[in-house]
């Protein structure tokens, strides 16, 4: 009887440990949900979302900014000072190792930066480090950022630019495999399906709370929010506005992503003033507001730059919806029945697809011949930033991390852009002058000058400041950032 009763303690003690065990190792793994798979996990050469939300993990920058915006200290022991005009000098923390143990130093931030800026590798993100020229050891802990002219935001660009292990990068495939400083390592990829991280055990700074995280694909919202429903997920980016109220938790916070198409002014058909013009008269975007949105995006006021960056022209006015007047301008300049192309993917960014279809139909209804092509994410990529001919009309959520018009100035309107819309000389030479330009008043007066152009030639057709919209299981505490990162280590778990 005693063996017996002793058994079934014995039993019981182990059940309860089991249990106990089993709950702390899921407190300590989550699950992200996102809409769209890395094209690599080389965090230098391409400007992909999907990319970002998993290498802000495992690699990290001189400058980190705070939840809510504020630039400070990353990898650099404390903000950059001015030296020169053309030179920003960054003191590097001590002790910090990358994850295959090689020390981060001097030599380090100067291979980051010379292989970032080298036109060999032609980075899609050079638009956040136009002005950069190289950089220089001055000794193992201190570094020299070398401009090609005076640079107000240099800091932030430091920001962007993720410090790589210079003999790793040499001799791997750093695509596949990753080696950072960051809280996270890559621990399994497989694609098409999944990737899972591992928290770093030799991390500098603060141990992270969650042991691991495994980020799913998931293209379709629908998808994610019958995983999170079915608690298959912690996370999941791009909740559709109208399931706010159904699922377990939901954050939403101010975003730095404004919907745009860009437009071809070079193309046969879209090169046309009037044509462009009434591109933009189509559109019903309160209707689409109201419809897609449900007060989680504002209209864009006559650009796409964001308002919450310098440079911004406030006083530009809102495109109005009118039909007729697009339909006579199609009449007018004989091209009734035109042929354009609209290129875009679907679940990278909130409502995408929805916004990309409800535009081509409105298009559609003022009598030109809208072929839509949704592409895989790489490839549209490839469409977007790529050296072959320029869509009629591409769609894209742009974002501004830099705060600052330079963002989309470089990217976008300046002829030799990665995804440059234009031929415009004029642009070019303002939207240079002005990356340069100290005044803050006389810079401001440039990109107010060069948005002018862009809104009344309707080089673009701005739709709206979108809002991130996160849903997250009941055991999530996390407080979205402002600039969309998915930074695991700011993430905890209730059980």
């Amino acid at each position: 009887m005693t063996n017996r009763i002793f058994s079934r303690t014995a039993a019981l003690a182990l059940l309860l440990l089991s249990t106990a065990v089993g709950s702390a190792l899921r407190a300590q793994d989550i699950t992200i949900a996102i809409g769209s798979e890395p094209s690599t996990l080389d965090p230098q050469l391409r400007d992909d979302g999907g990319e970002r939300h998993v290498n802000d993990n495992i690699y990290e920058t001189l400058l980190a900014r705070t939840p809510t915006g504020e630039l400070v200290p990353g990898l650099a022991v404390e903000l950059p000072v001015q030296i020169d005009e053309l030179t920003w000098q960054f003191k590097l923390r001590e002790g910090v190792s990358f994850t295959n143990g090689a020390p981060f130093d001097a030599e380090a931030v100067v291979f980051s930066v010379e292989r970032v800026i080298d036109p060999a590798n032609n980075s899609e993100q050079m638009a956040y480090f136009g002005t950069i020229a190289g950089a220089e050891v001055v000794d193992a802990l201190t570094v020299n950022i070398k401009t090609t002219g005076p640079d107000p935001i240099l800091p932030s660009r430091m920001y962007w630019m993720k410090m790589v292990e210079p003999g790793h990068t040499a001799s791997a495939d750093l695509g596949s495999v990753p080696v950072g400083t960051g809280p996270y390592a890559l621990e399994s990829w497989n694609r098409g399906t999944d990737l899972k991280l591992v928290a770093n055990p030799d991390y500098w700074g603060e141990a992270p709370q969650i042991e691991s995280v495994t980020y799913r694909f998931v293209t379709e919202p629908g998808t994610r929010l019958s995983g999170l429903m079915a608690g298959e997920f912690d996370v999941i980016t791009n909740l559709l506005p109208e399931f706010t109220s159904s699922v377990p938790k939901f954050a939403a916070v101010a975003g730095l992503e404004t919907s745009v198409f860009v437009i071809g002014t070079d193309n046969a058909v879209t090169g046309n003033e009037k044509l462009r013009e009434a591109l933009n008269l189509a559109i019903d975007r309160q209707g689409m507001a109201d419809g897609l949105f449900m007060g989680y995006a504002q209209i864009a006021k006559g650009i796409h730059i964001n308002p919450a960056a310098f440079g911004f022209n406030a006083d530009l006015p809102y495109y109005e919806y009118d039909p007729e007047k697009a339909r006579a301008l199609l009449a007018e300049a004989g091209l009734e029945g035109a042929a354009i192309t609209v290129v875009g993917e679907s679940g990278r960014w909130l409502k995408d697809r929805e916004q990309i279809e409800a535009v081509s139909a409105y298009w559609a209804e003022i009598g030109l011949n809208v072929t839509t092509d949704i592409q895989e994410f790489s490839i549209y990529l490839d469409s977007l930033m790529g050296d072959g001919p320029r869509p009629d009309a591409i769609f894209i959520a742009n974002s501004n991390e830099l705060l600052d018009a330079d963002r989309e100035m470089s990217f976008i309107y300046h002829k030799d852009g990665a995804a440059a819309s234009n031929s415009d000389e004029w642009m070019a030479e303002t939207i240079d002058a002005a990356r340069v330009e100290t005044d803050p008043a006389k810079r401001q007066a440039m990109y107010e000058e060069v948005q002018a152009k862009i809104h009344d030639l309707n080089y673009a057709i701005p739709l709206f400041n979108l809002q991130d919209i996160y849903g997250m299981s009941d055991r999530m505490e996390w407080q979205p950032r402002a600039d969309a990162k998915l930074m695991v280590s700011e993430m905890r778990v209730s059980e």
